[in-house]
């Protein structure tokens, strides 16, 4: 059974950074390409970054980019979003998923994903 089980969410303050972790199990880890996306209080969810399952190709969403930065490592089975320069409109539950199957390309579409996390609350303070 496939489990992705995200950290590293909290309350910072505009400006300050954060790192999210996704710890994925039960799948082989370097065949998917993975994703971050959020889900703010009455907004749907939307993407964040994506990155191909070789962690060679990234994408980032215009909002977060130059703030944002997607990676992975195989050898943990984790995937990271490294959050900088976080103002109070990222404040947003985040969620990790996984692409539906292996593929070589980044994964932009909501669609392709198949298996969530629980998902990390970030909050950030004026």
């Amino acid at each position: 059974q496939v489990q992705l089980v995200e950290s590293g969410g909290g309350l910072v303050q505009a400006g300050g950074p954060l790192r999210l972790s996704c710890a994925a199990s039960g799948r082989t880890f370097t065949s998917y390409a993975m994703g971050w996306f959020r889900q703010a209080r009455g907004k749907e969810r939307e993407l964040v970054a994506a990155i191909s399952r070789s962690g060679v190709n990234t994408y980032v969403t215009d909002p977060v980019k130059g703030r944002f930065t997607i990676s992975r490592d195989n050898a943990k089975n984790t995937v990271y979003l490294q959050l900088n320069s976080l103002k109070p409109e990222d404040t947003a539950v985040y969620y990790c998923a996984t692409d539906t199957r292996p593929r070589f390309s980044v994964v932009v579409t909501m669609d392709k994903y198949d298996y969530w996390g629980q998902g990390t609350e970030v909050t950030v303070s004026s």
